[in-house]
């Protein structure tokens, strides 16, 4: 399989035409971090665990940074490109609908599904973001397909402060996505209400349910 080049996880759908998650670690994990969350998060639908292809102090990642918070944003336009890439070479592999991806990253994982939405739109058919930050500012802004777009952060996050999160949902609005943002008593760290909230947001339309943010 010389065109699937991230070492990775795939398990196909319980049901014909069902999506597919992509799961996304964060710093250190690795392919097989997330799958236990798929069947909390959407029972019937397969899985795409990438392990992320750049090491810091031998820890997965999947694009450079220069410090905590401050990232190398011409590796992570590579990476990015590189991870829509490996999903459609995937997708073409395993027989997957590739116009029914939907991200599921956790903190770096977060960030680049992110810079997914904002660099290729229309790559993801939804994306839930957990612990995430703004990857970057696109100039232009694209315009997105009203992409549903889930935002689940830690109101006690040391890593994302709450400017910051409300900065990543305010930037996707502003490019089109339909954004929902729920806040978690938790810190940089999946609570089972990260779960929750996401399983039911995934079983609806996408759409924030009426006096959500």
């Amino acid at each position: 399989m010389p065109e699937l080049s991230f070492v990775h996880h795939y398990q196909p759908g319980k049901t014909p035409g069902s999506p597919t998650l992509l799961l996304l670690h964060g710093t250190g994990g690795n392919e097989q971090d997330l799958v236990p969350l798929a069947p909390e998060l959407m029972p019937d639908a397969g899985v795409l665990s990438p392990r992320g292809q750049v090491l810091e102090r031998g820890m997965p990642r999947f694009f450079r940074r220069l410090a905590e918070g401050v990232f190398d944003l011409d590796d992570l336009r590579v990476r990015t490109a590189e991870l829509a890439e490996f999903v459609m070479a995937a997708a073409r592999h395993y027989g997957f609908d590739a116009a029914r991806v939907i991200a599921a990253g956790f903190s770096n994982g977060a960030n680049i599904a992110a810079s997914l939405v904002l660099l290729r739109p229309g790559a993801l058919h939804r994306a839930v973001l957990f612990r995430a930050m703004v990857p970057l500012v696109p100039d232009p802004l694209p315009s997105l397909p009203a992409t549903p777009v889930l935002v689940s952060n830690g109101r006690t996050d040391p890593i994302v402060p709450l400017a910051e999160t409300e900065r990543l949902a305010g930037l996707l609005r502003d490019a089109g996505a339909e954004v929902t943002l729920v806040w978690q008593a938790a810190g940089h760290h999946l609570v089972q209400e990260d779960l929750t909230r996401a399983r039911e947001w995934l079983g609806s339309s996408g759409r924030s349910p009426q006096g959500e943010r």
